[in-house]
C-alpha cells in the first residue's frame, strides 16, 4: 500500500512549478532587444548630433568688370519723351480742302501738311487789292492837280510883283496850291493803308495753307479733307482743332522720376545705361542731362531728364525703359575693379565692421566662413561689395547670432519653418 501510493504522488502535476524553457521564445526576446538597440542608434543619429543652424541662403553677383566697365548705383524705369513735339493746326477757321501727310510719314520745315479752302480769303485780298488801286489812281490825280496849282502859284507871284495881278488873287492861287498839298499826303497815307490792308489780305490767302513747323515724323492725322478745323475748340466739340502731330526724333529723351531717398545718388553727367522694355537685349548708352529742381509731393519722387546717345528708328515716344544709373566709368587704360552685389540681409556687423558667412558645402549642410566687408553703395535692396566676396559664392541671409567661422549650418529654404 505505502508503495502504491508513493507511486501515485509521483505521477501528480506539480502547477506551481516554472514551466521548462523554450527555444523559440529565447529568439523571440533577442529579436526585439535587437530592434530596440537599432532604433535608439537611428533615433541617437538624427537627434543625437550635430546638424549646424538652419539658415536660409542667396548667391553672390557680379556687377563690375574691366576694361573701363562701372557699377550701377540705382536702378528706375521711365518713359521716352520728346522734348520737341506739336499738335499743327490752322490759324483760322476754315474748311479743309486737302490734306497731305499720313502717319509714319517725314516732313521737312515748311512741308505742306494741309490746305483750306481759300475762297473768302481770296475774296479779301482782291478787295485789299481793288482799294490799293483806287488809292493810288487818287494819288495821280492829286498829283497833276498840284503840279498845275504849283504852276500858277509861280506865275502869279512874278506878275503881283509887277503889280499885274491883285495880291488877293496871287494868295487864293497858294491857298489852292497848299491845299493840294495836303490832299496829296492824305491820298499817300490811304495808299499805304491799302497796300498794309493787302499784305494782311496776303497773310489771310497764306493762312489757309498749314505747313510743317520743324522738321519730323508725323505720329497722327486728325483733320480729312471737308471738316472744319478751328485754332479754338468750337460748334460743342464737333469741330477738328488740328491737322496733325509731328515728332522731332532728333529730340527724343528719357523721362525718369527717382524716389527721393535715392535722388542723392544722381549727378549730372552721370553715365546711364537704358534698355528699352520692346528690345530687352538692346543696351542704349545715355547720360543724366539735368535733375528737375522740383519734387511730387503725391508720389515723393523728382524727375530726372537723360540724354540718348543713339539715335535709331526703334526709339520711340511713350516707350517704356528701364535704366541704370552708373558709376563714372576707369579712365582708359585702367582696370575698373570688380565688385559684387548681395541682399543686403546676409549683411552683418560685428566687432565694429561689416561681415558676411560663406557657405562651404555643395548639399544642404556645410560649414561657414566669417569673411571682413568693404562695401559701396546701395542697390535698391542690394548692396554694392567692393571686396571680401566673388561672384557665385553662397552666403547667408539674417544670420544669426549665434552663427561663428566654422559653424556648421543647414541650408533650408524660403518659407520652411526653423525647428
Amino acid at each position: 500500500m505505502n508503495t502504491n501510493a508513493e507511486l501515485l504522488k509521483e505521477l501528480r502535476i506539480d502547477r506551481k512549478a516554472p514551466p521548462p524553457p523554450s527555444r523559440r521564445g529565447l529568439w523571440i526576446t533577442l529579436a526585439v532587444v535587437a530592434v530596440l538597440l537599432l532604433a535608439a542608434g537611428a533615433a541617437w543619429a538624427i537627434f543625437g548630433r550635430d546638424r549646424g543652424i538652419e539658415v536660409q541662403v542667396a548667391t553672390v553677383q557680379a556687377i563690375g568688370g574691366s576694361g573701363g566697365g562701372s557699377a550701377s548705383v540705382l536702378d528706375a524705369t521711365g518713359y521716352v519723351v520728346a522734348r520737341r513735339m506739336a499738335t499743327v493746326s490752322a490759324k483760322i477757321t476754315g474748311k479743309v480742302l486737302d490734306v497731305r501727310i499720313e502717319e509714319g510719314q517725314r516732313v521737312a520745315e515748311g512741308d505742306i501738311m494741309a490746305t483750306l479752302d481759300p475762297v473768302d480769303a481770296d475774296a479779301e485780298r482782291a478787295l485789299a487789292a481793288s482799294q490799293l488801286a483806287a488809292a493810288r489812281s487818287q494819288i495821280n490825280g492829286v498829283q497833276a492837280q498840284l503840279h498845275e496849282a504849283e504852276v500858277d502859284a509861280k506865275r502869279l507871284a512874278t506878275l503881283v510883283g509887277q503889280q499885274l495881278v491883285s495880291k488877293s488873287q496871287y494868295d487864293q492861287a497858294v491857298a489852292q496850291r497848299d491845299a493840294l498839298r495836303a490832299q496829296l499826303a492824305t491820298a499817300q497815307r490811304n495808299a499805304d493803308v491799302a497796300a498794309d490792308r493787302l499784305a494782311i489780305a496776303d497773310n489771310g490767302v497764306d493762312n489757309t495753307i498749314v505747313r510743317a513747323p520743324f522738321a519730323g515724323v508725323v505720329t497722327a492725322k486728325a483733320a480729312q479733307p471737308g471738316e472744319i478745323v478751328s485754332p479754338l475748340s468750337a460748334g460743342g466739340g464737333f469741330t477738328r482743332t488740328g491737322i496733325g502731330t509731328i515728332v522731332d526724333m532728333d529730340s527724343l529723351e528719357i523721362e525718369v522720376e527717382v524716389g527721393e531717398s535715392f535722388i542723392g545718388r544722381v549727378k549730372p553727367k552721370m553715365p546711364v545705361e537704358a534698355t528699352l522694355n520692346a528690345y530687352p537685349d538692346w543696351k542704349i548708352p545715355a547720360e543724366v542731362i539735368a535733375i528737375i529742381p522740383a519734387a511730387d509731393r503725391g508720389k515723393a519722387t523728382v524727375k530726372v531728364r537723360v540724354a540718348i546717345k543713339t539715335k535709331d528708328p526703334r526709339i520711340v515716344p511713350d516707350m517704356g525703359v528701364a535704366v541704370r544709373f552708373l558709376e563714372k566709368a576707369a579712365p582708359q587704360g585702367e582696370q575698373a575693379p570688380r565688385s559684387a552685389s548681395v541682399p543686403a540681409a546676409a549683411i552683418d556687423v560685428r566687432d565694429g565692421g561689416s561681415v558676411a558667412f560663406v557657405v562651404d558645402g555643395d548639399g544642404e549642410e556645410g560649414t561657414v566662413e566669417r569673411r571682413p566687408l568693404k562695401l559701396g553703395g546701395t542697390r535698391g535692396n542690394d548692396r554694392q561689395v567692393l571686396s571680401g566676396l566673388s561672384a557665385g559664392e553662397t552666403v547667408v541671409l539674417d544670420p544669426p547670432a549665434a552663427l561663428e567661422d566654422g559653424g556648421k549650418v543647414r541650408i533650408v529654404a524660403a518659407g520652411e519653418s526653423k525647428s
